[in-house]
């Protein structure tokens, strides 16, 4: 590990008196876990910040200006080209920096740097407004990097990138001193306060503009997507200062300084889309193909060559034949789009046309399904890590980004084709954004053998060659220049062009204190440094190339640990372990992972579902807590002994939540919740005013009647012991509540022996039990089997996490959550009167994986004119009894809850999950509650 120099020190002490503590790391764990990002490289920080204003950036980039201690920004880490990292100081502008504002009617909007690309794309899209930069990463990306990036995709090209799209920016640089170039007032105090600055910067500009072979060279360099180096068509198409200096931005990958704030252009969302996948018989001939439809209206054509095809084959979307096609077939995936659906005939007509010339290797035709198209553009998405899940063992994945003019592209994409080749990387893929001459290459790399690193150096080396010297292509179109092409920068576009480059860094950078290393690095062996290690830790996350697209759906991204990070901090534990180089830093990192790795991972799963290779990062944490209690452990004896006696265990619960409610009552809401935060403290789980009274099912006898309509109900054991809250607006408990709504419906309910006892098994799952979990289950099994006559009539479970589970594991019964039983059995045999006031819903990580939220949201909107399904809250956190043992993150899952239901006038609030319910109330402030209570609400039986 590098040490810190006497100045990174100094900085740590300032830092301190600049922001809180608690968003300050020194600690090894976290410098290591955000010492990655999606590339190849890994360089560990000295200390990572968290600023959460422009004040406090501000004072801290004068303090390291002062100090002379280099710093990097970062935003999402998706970064491909290893300019997210420092050995340094970093400083994070992700989830603290997320507001915006809209400007003349979504024309423009103004955004901080750490909203999510996709996020962008949500607030406009009631607009009928987008943002047009559409990096593959746009669910994950955000807005700091895709415009210090120039990140682009599949679409916006050269035309509607972030250069093109930019109007203006707030910035700080190095030294702390704030621009609005938007801003005339302090556009004016520039120039007062910066005479030199502007005088250089004109004489560079005049540079530029005097060497007519270098401003050709620009204008024909940019003619295609080209992100190597800084930005220099700014210099050739501006006038303004101030033009210049917010463009120059742009691409300079925050080596220049640091965006707190932008503002864009947006574009219309054109209504009517349409796509095809079309097949040729090889690269050469699909690009030949891509030089005709360029001058069509189609707006997107991706190529895929063969190995790129076979890393989806079998996905949903893919022909059933593929695996047949032969070696060298090359697919196209080009989109089209309209105002009109006519025009979108004509559209598809024009392009069929063309390609009617070519021989394909199966007849195609486009669709305007939007059902089939995004399963093609999910998969196109995701080709990066989809590759990449199929790496050896050990091995990392690198992604290089190289554009053609697209007179040259068959030749050159042939050419390229055949390097990979010639240098042994057979399982070498191509695709990319052929439309705009941009391809993307994957290879996987080892890096532990020197043979394989000069293998790797040669490859390089010939794609340079190609590149530069005999295409005079980009060397980088859109994933930024990195450490991986900096010695490059020079090589591709020239000395004088690479002069003023270098005059940009200095009068922006003085001290080369921002970023130092990415896009001017005088270490010709840069990109062959520093790479990461990806030893084996789990199967279950082993593929996992550390792209990031998982954190997205991670609730405690940004409050401990990511998935990805978790499975960054395991990979080091295990190398650590098998290299057995510093035993004590490993012992180190297992402590310090307890809290933020073990403890506070909520292991629902939902970073699965953004994550192309499906990777659980929950399956990586069960397996820990599962060490964590071998058989002989007395943890798992107590889980045994619950699982054994759990009438019982059930029964004290109910004695606990009743001494609760009674001191309630005594003491009043303000006082217990007092009282309850300072037994917390001492080490008690919390009790909340959400916190439900107990609760114990009184069953009848069961009479068996002659009805054909009969419905196996299960009560989740959590409600059977748990009733409803104080504040809520209905008392009934639940199980009583879904008994008389299934009973208005017309059916009979059936209920399984010895209820009691019974239990799905999760609870045991999520603290790594598995075998205890699996008896639990297989109990329930056999009692459901028995009351459904062996599978004759559906079963109901009220909780849809514990319905998750009993899918996962019961195989010959028919389940059924609430939502999906209603929808699916109750509709027809009742009358909705829906309410004219508005409600919230939330789907359960449980629903979520089960594809049930847009059923949710049906079946809410049947009862109520108007829906609020709040933004970005995913998983509550509360995750069984985390809410009540570590409710911070609860609390931090749900952050933005609140506001919305506040601002949209919301009462009551319905989800599918007891626990989920009681964390949702707590810090939502409102009752949360089972869709069942709305149903029966706005419900009558069925008039005949």
């Amino acid at each position: 590990m590098k040490t810190a120099n006497s100045r990174e020190v100094a900085f740590i002490q300032k830092s301190h008196q600049i922001i809180n503590s608690k968003r300050i790391y020194t600690d090894y764990i976290h410098r290591l876990a955000w010492g990655t990002d999606a590339s190849c490289y890994r360089h560990i920080p000295e200390v990572v910040l968290f600023p959460k204003n422009e004040d406090e950036m501000q004072k801290l980039l004068q303090t390291v200006y002062q100090d002379n201690v280099a710093v990097t920004f970062r935003a999402a880490g998706t970064s491909l080209s290893g300019q997210t990292l420092s050995d340094s100081v970093m400083i994070v502008a992700g989830k603290l920096w997320e507001s915006y504002k809209m400007n003349d009617k979504a024309e423009t909007i103004t955004m901080q740097p750490g909203l999510v690309g996709a996020r962008v794309n949500e607030i406009l899209q009631p607009y009928g407004k987008k943002f047009t930069p559409d990096p593959a990463s746009l669910q994950s990306a955000m807005v700091g990097g895709i415009v210090m990036n120039n990140a682009s995709g599949m679409n916006c090209g050269t035309h509607a990138n972030s250069d093109k799209m930019l109007v203006s920016a707030r910035i700080l640089f190095a030294d702390g001193y704030l621009l609005d170039t938007g801003d005339k007032q302090s556009q004016n105090r520039f120039r007062n306060e910066r005479t030199s600055f502007l005088k250089e910067l004109e004489e560079i500009r005049q540079t530029v503009i005097n060497n007519q072979p270098l401003k050709e060279r620009i204008l024909h360099k940019y003619s295609i997507k080209n992100v190597t180096g800084l930005n220099l068509l700014p210099l050739v198409v501006f006038d303004d200062p101030f033009d210049i200096i917010a463009h120059l931005l742009v691409g300079s990958e925050g080596t220049l300084a640091f965006m707190s704030e932008v503002t864009m252009k947006t574009a219309a969302i054109l209504p009517f889309s349409a796509s095809a996948m079309v097949y040729f018989k090889n690269i050469r001939t699909a690009c030949l193909a891509v030089q005709e439809i360029k001058h069509t209206s189609a707006v997107g054509a991706e190529l895929l060559d063969r190995k790129a095809l076979r890393s989806v084959e079998g996905k949903p979307g893919m022909p059933e034949h593929l695996p047949l096609f032969g070696e060298e077939v090359t697919a196209l995936l080009i989109e089209t789009k309209a105002n009109t659906h006519k025009e979108l005939e004509d559209n598809i007509q024009e392009i069929s046309q063309v390609l009617g010339d070519f021989d394909t290797e199966m007849p195609f035709e486009f669709t305007d399904d939007a059902s089939v198209y995004k399963t093609w553009w999910e998969m196109r998405s995701g080709i990066f890590p989809s590759v990449g899940g199929m790496r050896p063992a050990g091995t990392t994945t690198i992604i290089e980004d190289v554009a053609f003019h697209l007179e040259d592209l068959p030749e050159a994409t042939a050419e390229l084709q055949h390097i990979l080749v010639k240098h042994g990387y057979a399982d070498g893929v191509i695709y990319g954004h052929s439309l705009e001459g941009n391809f993307h290459f994957i290879i996987n790399q080892q890096f532990d053998d020197p043979a394989e690193v000069e293998r790797y150096e040669h490859l390089m080396n010939d794609v340079v060659e190609l590149v530069t010297n005999k295409f005079d292509g980009s060397l980088k179109a859109e994933h930024g220049t990195g450490r991986n092409m900096a010695p490059f920068v020079e090589r591709e576009w020239g000395s004088d062009a690479f002069e003023v480059m270098k005059r940009i860094k200095k009068l922006f950078d003085p001290k080369n204190i921002l970023n130092p290393g990415v896009i001017f690095n005088d270490d010709p062996t840069v990109h062959l440094k520093n790479f990461k290690s990806f030893t084996p830790t789990n199967p279950h996350v082993d593929k996992c190339i550390e792209c990031g697209f998982c954190e997205i759906n991670c609730l405690t991204s940004g409050f401990t640990l990511s998935a990805r990070q978790r499975i960054v901090i395991q990979r080091e534990i295990s190398r650590l372990r098998k290299s057995v180089e510093n035993e004590k830093l490993r012992q180190q990192l297992e402590r310090e992972y307890l809290y933020p790795g073990n403890v506070t991972c909520a292991g629902d799963g939902l970073c699965a579902t953004s994550c192309p290779m499906g990777i659980n990062t929950g399956e990586l944490t069960h397996d820990l807590r599962h060490k964590q209690f071998p058989s002989d452990s007395i943890g798992w004896q107590i889980g045994n002994f619950t699982a054994n006696h759990f009438a019982g265990v059930k029964s004290g619960l109910r004695s606990v939540l009743f001494l609760a409610n009674t001191a309630h009552n005594v003491l009043g809401s303000k006082a217990m919740t007092f009282v309850a935060n300072e037994a917390y403290k001492l080490g008690t789980p919390l009790w909340t005013t959400a916190m439900p009274k107990p609760y114990k099912m009184k069953r009848e006898e069961a009479v068996i009647t002659q009805n054909p309509l009969k419905v196996v109900y299960f009560p989740s054991c959590i409600n059977q012991t748990m009733g409803v809250a104080k504040g809520n607006p209905d008392q009934t408990p639940l199980p009583d509540k879904m008994d008389g709504l299934l009973k208005k419906a017309g059916y009979e309910v059936i209920y399984p022996e010895k209820m009691e006892s019974l239990c799905c098994g999760t609870i045991w799952e999520s603290k790594g039990m598995f075998d205890i979990a699996d008896r639990k289950t297989f109990d329930l099994e056999e009692a459901l089997l028995k009351a459904s006559e062996n599978g004759r009539y559906p079963v109901l479970c009220d909780q849809s996490p514990c319905l998750y589970r009993m899918r996962e594991k019961i195989k010959r019964l028919k389940l059924y959550e609430p939502v999906e039983f209603i929808e699916t059995f109750l509709v027809n045999r009742l009358d909705f009167h829906p309410i004219n006031e508005p409600v919230a819903i939330h789907t359960t990580c449980s629903m979520t994986k089960m594809h049930l939220g847009n059923m949710l949201f049906q079946l809410a909107h049947r009862c109520s004119s108007e829906v609020l399904v709040p933004q970005e809250v995913g998983c509550c956190g509360f995750a069984g009894d985390k809410g009540f043992t570590h409710p911070e993150v609860n609390r931090y899952a749900l952050r933005k809850l609140a506001p919305q239901l506040e601002s949209s006038d919301i009462k009551y609030g319905y989800s599918n999950s007891r626990t989920c319910e009681i964390g949702l109330t707590t810090n939502g402030k409102i009752p949360y509650m089972s869709i069942v209570y709305l149903v029966d609400q706005c419900t009558t039986p069925k008039t005949q």
